[in-house]
This record gives C-alpha cells, structure tokens and sequence, in this order.
C-alpha cells in the first residue's frame, strides 16, 4: 500500500508543472536623438533560470497621442521577426545577443513622426511572469536648450571642482614652503645673533687686558734699559 501511495505521488508531482518565478526586464527611461540619426533602444532581463533556448522577445510602438500600440519586432525559436508593414520596415535592426540576456534593437534615419513611447517584454521559460519596459523617444531637430543646459552646468560643476582641488592643492604648498623658511630664518638668526654676543662680550677683555700683568712688563722693561745704560 505504501509503495502504492510514492508512486502515485511522484506520478501527481510529474505531472503539476513547476511554478515559474518572477522576471525582471529593463529599458531606459527617456532618450533624445536627432532627425536623421540612428538610435539604440536596449532591452535586458534579470531571471533566475538559466537563458532558456526559448527566450523571447517582443517590441511594441505607441505614437505620441495615439491610443494603442503595434508591434514592431519580434524575437522567438532563435531568429528575429521584424514587422514590414509598420512604420519602422526597412529601418529596424536586431542588435541584441539573447544568449546574454540582450534584445536590443536600432532604430535608423529617425524622424519627427518617430516620436513615442516603446515597449519591450522578454520571458525566459518557465519564468514568464513579469511586467514589460517602456523607454520614451523624443526626435529633435537640434540638441534640446535644456538638455544642453543640463550637461553644460554637470560639466562646469565638474571643472569647478578640479580647479577648486588644484587651487587648495598648491595653496598648502605654499602655506608649507612659507612656514619652512620662517623657521629656517628664525633659526639662522638666533645663531648669528650668539655670535655677535659673544664677539662683543670678548672685545673689551682683550682691549683693556690685566693691570698686573701690564705692570709686570713695565717693570721688565725698565730693569732691562737700566741694564744697557751700565754697560
């Protein structure tokens, strides 16, 4: 009976399929490019399977202020399916590598009528559940001021604090270099003043010199001319 009852249950959890987990799929946000230019929208996945052989992807196009989205291309059994009827035939390429987890595709020689919001779904089986990415395009004509004036103050903020580094850098320097030479000045002059000190305090001494001895070689010298005088 019990042998019985393990094969029933292997049986039942052959046949329940495996719950799948959740993925996690990633575009950008926003990206600007200019008419005529060329443009890749990424598209990645995090998953906690292995890149399945059967790994899909799928891109979407909805037209600023239109209310429903087409498909542009899709990815699936390993090869990729580009629409020829929309508005991105002839002008849409697959660039992604699915084995790492990459559909990304480029756009090319955009226009104004270009702009709108894409949306990208992958699933890695048995993880299928997950919600798609959107990334936002916006063609202009010419850099926009504000993007312009975004990356122009990131820029000079960046300059600034180099030049605010240098600045404090050789400021020290000279702060260090200044302080050496007072103390090798201070020091200098300490000992040329004991110097002068001592020259002075010897002067005297030997300019007067001993009474005595003064006396004594006075005396000598008398005692020696009387000498002569006798002779």
């Amino acid at each position: 009976m019990l042998t019985i009852l393990a094969l029933a249950s292997v049986v039942l959890l052959g046949i329940v399929p495996q719950q799948s987990e959740a993925i996690v799929i990633y575009t950008g946000w926003e990206r600007h490019a200019l008419v005529g230019s060329d443009i890749r929208l990424s598209c990645s996945f995090f998953s906690w399977r292995w890149t399945s052989e059967d790994v899909t992807f799928s891109w979407s196009y909805r037209p600023d202020g239109a209310r429903d989205a087409i498909s542009i291309f899709h990815y699936t059994g390993g090869a990729p399916y580009v629409d020829n009827k929309g508005p991105f035939r002839d002008r849409l390429e697959f660039v992604g590598n699915p084995g790492r987890r990459d559909g990304s595709i480029l756009l090319k020689n955009l226009d104004y009528t270009d702009n709108g919001t894409f949306t990208c779904d992958a699933k890695n089986p048995p993880d299928i559940v997950g919600r798609a990415s959107s990334v936002r395009l916006l063609v202009f004509e010419k850099v926009p001021i504000q993007a312009g004036v975004i990356t122009g103050s990131i820029i000079g903020a960046v300059l600034g604090l180099l030049l605010l580094i240098v600045v404090i850098y050789y400021l020290m320097r000279f702060l260090v270099a200044r302080r050496v030479f007072n103390l090798s000045v201070s020091k200098h002059g300490k000992k040329g003043k004991g110097k002068e000190g001592s020259q002075q305090r010897q002067g005297p001494t030997l300019s007067i010199g001993d009474p005595s001895k003064l006396k004594a070689a006075a005396s000598e010298k008398k005692k020696q001319e009387s000498r002569k005088d006798k002779k």
